[in-house]
């Protein structure tokens, strides 16, 4: 049954974020052949995950202390995604690689405003919310629009250098608690908020991908820019909309840069792996 007070989303890639330390004073210590050659067939096993309409593995350097490498794998479904798990940890390089965290979600594109337009719709046309015709005409409708943003849902990942990540909720404390909001005036707030993102396009690309049931924060926000400056500005200035100042709550954030599999050898001798543009 589809519940008037709650908004509809539509999925797509399942993603899975693994963040790694590497254990640089054991790899240091390996003969160079050695090194090379497990450094050339990480690279091989990477390449081969890098692309296509069943999904893409991204490798992201990072900043500071948190790790040294992040993956972010794109698959159609949780198999694929632990698919992509396993073979992480058969690569030559896995013995040298510690996880500091992970993340599991799926794209989400929230329908706050579309949500109200069918239930309106629907009851305009005679239909009883919660009878069979309705709810058979309101998933008529959402397959529509699935159909309609499937490109949103099942992006090509952004060639761009920079990435940030971070996990986030929406506050349930006892004085603000996002979901005991009425219904118009959550969808008021995520219309503002999305009126600043909008203003950043071109700019940065973003995906959000929800994870209430599947990790500890209930959304994940992946940004890719060719410009790391364009982060700080846009996540400062969503902070004084509404659904941000008052309900938003943020995990710790991950700040690195995109590269090509093929550069992975470059990173792990100590040089800084560029992102080689196709």
């Amino acid at each position: 049954m589809h519940d008037p007070r709650v908004p509809e989303t539509l999925e797509g890639w399942w993603l899975l974020h693994q963040m790694f330390k590497v254990s640089w004073p054991a790899w240091q210590a390996l003969p160079p052949a050695e090194r090379q050659q497990k450094a050339a067939q990480t690279a091989r096993a990477l390449g081969a995950m890098e692309g296509g309409r069943e999904g893409s593995s991204v490798p992201c350097t990072l900043l500071g202390h948190k790790g040294d490498l992040m993956l972010i794998h794109f698959r159609r479904s949780v198999e694929e995604l632990e698919a992509a798990q396993l073979s992480v940890g058969r690569l030559d390089l896995a013995p040298f690689l510690q996880a500091t965290t992970s993340y599991v979600s799926v794209v989400e594109l929230g329908m706050y405003e579309m949500t109200a337009q069918i239930h309106a719709r629907l009851s305009g046309r005679g239909l009883e919310p919660g009878s069979e015709p309705f709810e058979q005409a309101f998933d008529t409708e959402m397959q529509e629009q699935e159909d309609r943003v499937e490109g949103r849902l099942f992006l090509d990942v952004p060639p761009r250098r920079h990435v940030c990540f971070y996990p986030m909720n929406k506050r349930r404390g006892e004085a603000k608690n996002w979901y005991a909001v009425p219904f118009e005036e959550r969808a008021r707030m995520m219309r503002d908020h999305g009126v600043v993102g909008r203003r950043f396009a071109g700019a940065v690309t973003q995906i959000i991908s929800g994870s209430i049931g599947y990790d500890d924060w209930e959304w994940g926000v992946d940004l890719f820019a060719d410009d790391p400056l364009v982060f700080k500005k846009l996540v400062y200035e969503m902070r004084f909309d509404d659904a941000s100042a008052w309900y938003a709550e943020f995990g710790p954030f991950y700040l690195g840069l995109q590269f090509s599999p093929s550069e992975l050898p470059k990173f792990l001798d100590g040089e800084v792996p560029a992102l080689l543009r196709h």
